[in-house]
């Protein structure tokens, strides 16, 4: 009956201290520069009718046009307008090295690249969403947090369902042990 309550107030009190939150949740920006006035002169680019708002950005690999439609954003090649589907290995290596120069002792260097997804020497796991170009970060820290997040929740199965019925039963038996102690220390001051 009481491992639910201890869970919980051990969890809480890591999340009221928030140790090691700011490298395990540091935001990864992919570095931009700022756009020339030749860039700005060959982006002008006729917008089709499918798309819903347009980026313009500067990366170590050059222009990048950004398109939103229905089914999301898309990059697309500034000259030719055509869809640019994925990156070369290539690329994301230089995408991925321009951006951890700001953190390298998190970082390291790259260790494995599998297609978006990079592994580095420091097992931080670095994702590209090339359509939107934003990179996510994350390492045995952030994995450790998302566990202690999920036993604060009661998230301990991982079947949503199930672990709703175990988070009302624990939730109900943190309250019968609060009722206890209540009636135990009330018990005891008529009793004396």
């Amino acid at each position: 009956m009481i491992f639910p309550f201890i869970a919980w107030a051990i969890t809480g009190v890591f999340f009221f201290i928030k140790p090691g939150y700011s490298t395990a949740y540091e935001r990864l920006p992919v570095k931009t520069y700022l756009l020339a006035e030749d860039d700005i002169n060959q982006l002008t680019v006729s917008m089709q009718q499918s798309w819903l708002e347009v980026r313009y950005l500067r990366s170590i690999l050059g222009l990048h046009l950004l398109a939103k439609n229905n089914q999301g954003w898309q990059q697309v090649d500034p000259i030719t307008q055509k869809m640019i589907k994925q990156p070369t290995k290539l690329q994301v290596s230089t995408l991925i090295n321009d951006a951890i120069s700001i953190n390298p002792q998190r970082y390291g260097q790259i260790k494995e690249i599998g297609g978006l997804d990079v592994t580095m020497t420091t097992n931080v796991t670095v994702t590209l969403d090339w359509n939107k170009m934003n990179l996510q970060q994350k390492g045995a820290d952030t994995a450790f947090i998302n566990t202690m997040y999920k036993i604060h929740y009661l998230q301990w199965t991982g079947l949503k369902s199930l672990d709703k019925v175990l988070g009302i039963i624990g939730l109900a038996l943190v309250i019968i042990l609060a009722m206890l102690g209540m009636t135990m220390t009330l018990w005891r001051k008529n009793s004396s």
